[in-house]
């Protein structure tokens, strides 16, 4: 993409649109939890692959991977190059899997409690998301 100025221009406009829409729409109509509503599901397996596969399908993922994950094997060691990513790429996942797991409990508790911070949460995250596709839009336009 990075040879194709205009290529890589036109996906940087399409994703920041798409990210200032979804900020505009997180920010005029926040989702705000209710103490009494209870989950879609009660499946505990079922939330954990909805969360596998939101993870997964993230480009981020990838990206750490390839551009993290490398630094810290080392060729001269005992394990194969292979088998130290996978220990890695587990290690990632089972720490991520944990915060996320953590952050999720306790930001339901909190926010099922008070709607007036789930509002104010929601509203903060779309007014990011608003900002960030701003300054990329700015870049892409504005003389450097």
């Amino acid at each position: 993409m990075a040879s194709q100025p205009i290529a890589l221009m036109a996906l940087t406009v399409a994703g920041a649109s798409y990210l200032m829409w979804l900020g505009i729409r997180t920010f005029t109509r926040p989702a705000v939890p209710q103490a009494g509503m209870a989950q879609q599901s009660t499946s505990w397996a079922r939330w954990a692959f909805k969360g596998a596969c939101v993870s997964g399908l993230n480009p981020k993922v990838t990206l750490l991977f390839l551009a993290l994950l490398p630094q810290f094997v080392d060729p001269s060691a005992l394990w194969p190059v292979p088998l130290q990513i996978v220990a890695l790429g587990l290690v990632h996942i089972i720490s991520s899997g944990i915060v996320y797991l953590l952050v999720g409990h306790c930001s339901q508790a909190v926010l099922k409690t008070w709607p007036v911070a789930a509002a104010l949460v929601s509203r903060a995250s779309g007014a990011a998301m608003v900002a960030i596709a701003m300054l990329l839009l700015a870049d892409q336009f504005l003389p450097r």
